[in-house]
């Protein structure tokens, strides 16, 4: 991409939505813009912290990884979306990997760069503090899940956040969720086996709480997995 073409891509962020024209310029020129296969890394855990990532295309995993090798699944993410969100005026290192799931495009911004220009645009860092703020709402639901409910009332929460991020809603009102994710990808991202999540998975389809469709996506209704979590 073209500075014309990278610019387009970050106007699209409704972190620089509001933005005048040359004060996003001053993101463009320190910006570039890079391809990743599938399956390849953008950075592994503990590499130096060095840019912040916006994805014009693709999917990307970010995960961490414990000594005995066990990934724990942070988030998935898509086009529009920004990572790491713990980038900005800190030292140290990545605190996960982040693998592309799909081919990616994404415009990449050094963060020693863009920390200058958040210094000297107060109303820019006020937008970059409330999207870390969802994020740290959306990981405190996380852990809340994982210390108050039980597996089962995880994973019921874990598909319904699912369908909002990564979901088709359809005419009747259920949701399609593609076959993007794995079930061993579903127990990484609440801290389970993938027996598990396979063993409840299809004990909710003999329920007729989820049901699948010719493609193996799941076909989920949000207000009746609600119901049993009453």
């Amino acid at each position: 991409m073209d500075k014309n073409e990278i610019k387009n891509v970050l106007a699209k962020f409704s972190l620089f939505r509001d933005l005048e024209d040359h004060e996003l310029e001053k993101i463009v020129d320190i910006s570039i813009s890079r391809q990743w296969k599938k399956h390849s890394h953008i950075f592994m855990q503990g590499d130096p912290l060095e840019n912040v990532y916006f994805i014009n295309e693709g999917k990307v995993k970010v995960y961490k990884s414990d000594a005995n090798g066990r990934e724990q699944i942070v988030a998935i993410l898509k086009k529009g979306e920004m990572f790491p969100h713990v980038g900005f005026f800190r030292k140290g290192g990545y605190p996960g990997y982040s693998e592309v799931l799909e081919e990616a495009s994404l415009v990449v911004v050094p963060i020693s760069q863009f920390e200058k220009v958040l210094v000297d645009n107060p109303h820019l860092s006020i937008k970059v503090f409330k999207v870390l703020g969802e994020k740290i709402v959306d990981l405190q639901e996380r852990l809340e899940a994982q210390i108050l409910n039980n597996t089962y009332e995880q994973i019921i929460k874990l598909l319904i956040r699912m369908g909002e991020l990564h979901g088709d809603k359809q005419e009747n009102g259920t949701v399609l969720l593609k076959t993007d994710f794995t079930n061993k990808d579903l127990a990484n991202m609440i801290g389970t086996t993938r027996e598990t999540v396979s063993r409840t998975l299809t004990k909710m389809k003999k329920d007729n709480l989820i049901s699948t469709d010719a493609a193996g996506n799941l076909i989920l209704d949000p207000d009746v997995l609600l119901d049993e979590l009453v």
